[in-house]
């Protein structure tokens, strides 16, 4: 097995990095417009006006329910941060800050603030985050701009510092992601929230 480390703090593959121009055109797309409206529900954060969905929707938020569209607590966790979304508790109307959020996040998931560690810092590179196949992967991730194409190229697992982790686990995590053609990006964070990603392939001779 090969563990490569991916070199630049901005980039996960050697893909044009953004112009200034095209990232404040972004950072003002997110910051200028209306704050969106929705619910806390057991399991997750709904959002329910239309033109709100189409927002999200489009961005590479939430998944499409009868009701709206629902986005994971991850997800609802990096939109609050940013002061662009207001949430109520669907039983009580109580408002739900941040830290409500990351309370209910941690009930169903042990690893609720690593995972939103990783989104975030992924999220804020500019790359597109969706939930993973499973078996250990945490996210699927999309290259800038590419999230109309119709499944990521790579697959992120993410490893604290302290974990225990063996090769056969990682290595049955690699197999999986090569059997779906993706390339395997492992999301290492120390104790102080500090992330290097590292591409993992296989060694043979």
């Amino acid at each position: 097995m090969i563990l490569k480390e991916l070199s630049g703090r901005d980039e996960l593959t050697l893909e044009p990095v953004k112009t200034p121009s095209e990232r404040e055109a972004r950072k003002n797309s997110e910051t200028s417009k209306k704050v969106i409206e929705a619910v806390l529900r057991d399991e997750g954060v709904l959002v329910k006006s239309s033109e709100d969905i189409e927002r999200l929707s489009t961005r590479g938020y939430g998944v499409q329910k009868n009701e709206g569209l629902l986005l994971s607590f991850y997800e609802a966790m990096y939109l609050r941060a940013k002061g662009l979304i207001n949430i109520n508790d669907e039983k009580t109307g109580k408002s739900i800050d941040f830290n409500d959020l990351l309370k209910k996040y941690e009930s169903i998931e042990k690893n609720a603030w690593i995972k939103y560690l990783i989104y975030r810092d992924l999220r804020s590179r500019g790359y597109v985050v969706r939930e993973g196949f499973g078996l250990g992967a945490d996210f699927r991730l999309y290259e800038r701009g590419e999230y109309s194409k119709d499944s990521a190229d790579y697959l992120v697992y993410g490893v604290y510092e302290g974990m225990s982790l063996s090769i056969e686990d990682l290595t049955h995590i690699l197999k999986h992601a090569q059997n779906l053609k993706k390339t395997l990006i492992l999301a290492v964070i120390n104790r102080r929230g500090e992330i290097v990603y590292y591409s993992l392939s296989n060694l043979t001779f």
